[in-house]
């Protein structure tokens, strides 16, 4: 079983031993979100719980139900950044029934909408959320580390 977490901007699998037994990774959590649209619930929105977290918010695939008609089914998503407008992320018929998106990063509050068709829809994603006050506390301490081998140097 593997974990997921951001290093360098990129989404990185790791082991459950290696997340356990590191430090600089135990401040990072992955959790696997999703969602479905349809005629009945045409809004799903993502919050995220703890302010005081950096957090981030990856979608994976949108995709089209089996059951859903063969009519355009539109999806806009609109992010907590500033006053954005929603702004249509998919368009799925039979023909093509999913999307990939490989590293769209959304900031949360995220709100999702079935503009158009009845689904049912599928959205999933990955929330991720980092430490930066645990973060910045290691790198401090790399820092100081650092500093002591210059003075033994010299």
């Amino acid at each position: 079983m593997t974990t997921c977490f951001v290093l360098n901007d990129s989404v990185t699998s790791i082991s459950l031993s290696e997340l356990s037994s590191s430090t600089s990774v135990s401040d990072r959590t992955c959790v696997h979100w999703g969602c479905v649209l349809s005629d009945s619930q045409t809004t799903a929105v993502f919050k995220a719980d703890n302010d005081l977290l950096e957090n981030q918010f990856f979608i994976k695939t949108i995709c089209l139900s089996e059951e859903a008609g063969d009519e355009m089914h539109v999806v806009a998503v609109c992010d907590g950044v500033g006053d954005s407008k929603p702004l249509p992320i998919a368009t799925l018929r039979h023909c093509m029934p999913m999307i990939s998106f490989p590293g769209l990063e959304l900031i949360p509050p995220v709100t999702f909408n079935l503009y158009s068709g009845k689904g049912p829809v599928f959205i999933s994603a990955q929330h991720i959320t980092l430490n930066p006050i645990e973060m910045t506390e290691v790198e401090e301490d790399d820092d100081d580390d650092d500093d002591d081998d210059d003075d033994e140097e010299s």
